[in-house]
């Protein structure tokens, strides 16, 4: 009998993991996410052992993460140098550790099940938040992705964070699973689900026509961003003639936007092609091939690699140079890139570095986020929010930018690693909800795509492509867009913080020490659940 609950339990969950990354880009069926839980659900609560229910609800982020991540697969291959077989198995481990997620949601929801009998509509979300925060992923990513193409659904962003819309699809699920359970609570949960889904559609609605009021009113700040779609060397090495190539690329484009009005042309992240001195100041002039404003004058956003005077130390580094080729700003990535831009360990235990390339984790970060300000003829500054690679999804650090009052967040991204298929895609999904966090609008400069402009209120109104420069390679492109002044900045959830996550967290506490001081019945989990329904 138990070898055939198994084998219900491992189906129902693969029925849930599959589901939850069909919900998501590239596949795009956002519907299946207020559905996609409850087969797990059933699985976790009606398990035969505790330890039984743990596996099928790490099964689950395993099957979700395989499905959603198997990009990771072609670039560990292509980057790497691994075979497919080494490629695969470290691809294995990513889905075995970021399904820590719903190990430990079932870690948690199982045992208030079985002590407390509570609906899942009021377990599945809280928990649910609390785990995603808690749990570190090296690809920042929750169930709020699937929803990144619905604006009116999202706008609560606003307020808790990307959480807040993981929370009302758990709920949305979790009464479904109530009702299906025949919960004694079953159509207060749905009802309750209701309610919040109205509500939240309702706040949508008015604070979108608010905010398109502010747009409408607001002066505009035309930007070029150019797409070089230039296929980096993973070693680094690269021939004077190439660097000369994508430089003249690179200017090329920008000419052409200043021709069409642009008053800020941003290039993509480390799109120079080759490092500048930590103490750079001002651009090249006519006489050196390093010039970087050749024939253009606008101002322009440079991705590039700083190094130190000695040469040890990089920075991945985002510059503003005026009209006359003076650097007028700069800004250091924060948030660097595990086992990319930095070793973790390597500052605790130096010795690890003699183990590694030359080179490899060498960059430094910067000491947090800042502003740069752009000038402008008719006297009115503008202040950018520089974010560069996948800055623009983390929202901790999205909120502490914000709370510097951007007009515009600007990102320079450097996707190329990862193809045409949906990392891109998914990139630009996760980072519409910055643009509602903040209330800013949001352009992407990204070397390979997608380039993009989000709107204030995470409607995507333009886009360029996602190109893989190393298979199927375009020119360098651009792509013209308009951005209104936003007072960026002033929302709940830049002001608040993860005030909404703290508040789930406090809920699972109290409600873990009820269930400690709860007797409860010995059997399997949902035991004492399906007592009372009978």
């Amino acid at each position: 009998m138990q070898a055939s609950q198994r084998s219900v339990g491992f189906g129902l969950t693969t029925v849930s993991g599959c589901l939850w990354f069909l919900a998501v880009t590239p596949f795009d069926i956002s519907l299946l996410a207020w559905v996609a839980a409850v087969p797990m659900l059933l699985a976790i609560d009606r398990a035969p052992t505790y330890r039984m229910a743990l596996l099928l609800g790490w099964w689950a982020g395993c099957i979700e993460t395989l499905g959603g991540f198997y990009w990771l697969i072609d670039t560990v291959q292509r980057f790497a140098g691994f075979p497919w077989i080494a490629a695969a198995l470290v691809f294995m481990l990513f889905c075995a550790t970021r399904a820590l997620v719903f190990l430990l949601f079932t870690a948690i929801v199982v045992p208030l099940r079985r002590r407390l009998a509570l609906p899942m509509a009021l377990l599945a979300p809280i928990v649910l938040v609390f785990c995603e925060y808690l749990v570190p992923q090296l690809f920042p990513c929750g169930q709020w992705i699937s929803q990144a193409w619905h604006p009116l659904v999202i706008q609560i962003t606003e307020l808790t964070g990307p959480f807040g819309v993981t929370a009302l699809l758990m709920v949305v699920n979790g009464a479904l699973y109530d009702l299906y359970a025949r919960h004694p609570r079953a159509r207060s949960s749905l009802a309750a689900a209701a309610v919040l889904v109205v509500a939240a559609l309702g706040f949508g609605v008015v604070r979108m026509r608010e905010v398109d009021a502010t747009i409408a009113r607001a002066p505009r700040l035309e930007i070029g961003l150019v797409q070089p779609n230039f296929a980096y060397a993973s070693n680094g090495d690269i021939s004077r003639e190439e660097i000369l190539a994508q430089l003249a690329a690179l200017q090329q484009q920008s000419q052409r936007l200043e021709r069409a009005g642009a008053q800020l042309i941003v290039w993509s992240e480390g799109s120079y092609p080759v490092s500048l001195p930590r103490d750079f100041s001002e651009d090249y002039p006519a006489s050196s091939l390093a010039m970087i404003r050749r024939g253009f004058t606008t101002p322009v956003v440079v991705g590039t690699t700083m190094v130190s005077a000695d040469d040890v130390t990089a920075f991945n580094t985002a510059l503003l140079l005026d009209r006359t080729g003076k650097m007028i700003g700069r800004y250091d990535k924060v948030e660097l890139l595990a086992f990319g831009e930095y070793i973790p360990g390597v500052q605790l235990f130096p010795w690890l570095r003699r183990l590694l390339p030359d080179g490899a984790g060498a960059f430094q970060a910067g000491t947090g986020p800042g502003l740069l300000t752009l000038h402008e003829p008719r006297g009115q500054d503008w202040q950018l929010g520089p974010l560069i690679c996948y800055e623009d999804l983390l929202p901790d650090f999205i909120r502490r930018t914000g709370a510097l009052h951007p007009n515009i967040l600007v990102n320079l991204t450097s996707d190329q690693w990862f193809g045409e298929g949906a990392e891109p895609w998914q990139h630009l999904a996760l980072a519409v909800f910055s643009a509602i966090e903040v209330r800013t609008a949001l352009v992407r400069a990204v070397n390979s795509g997608i380039s993009a402009m989000i709107d204030p209120n995470g409607r995507l109104v333009e886009k360029t492509y996602a190109d893989d420069p190393y298979r199927h390679p375009h020119a360098a492109d651009a792509l013209e867009v308009s951005a209104p002044r936003m007072p960026g900045g002033h929302t709940l959830f830049v002001v608040g913080g993860d005030w909404f996550v703290y508040l789930c967290m406090l809920i699972t506490a109290v409600l873990a020490v009820i269930a400690l001081r709860t007797p409860g019945p010995r059997g399997r989990p949902g035991t004492r659940a399906a007592a009372n329904i009978r």
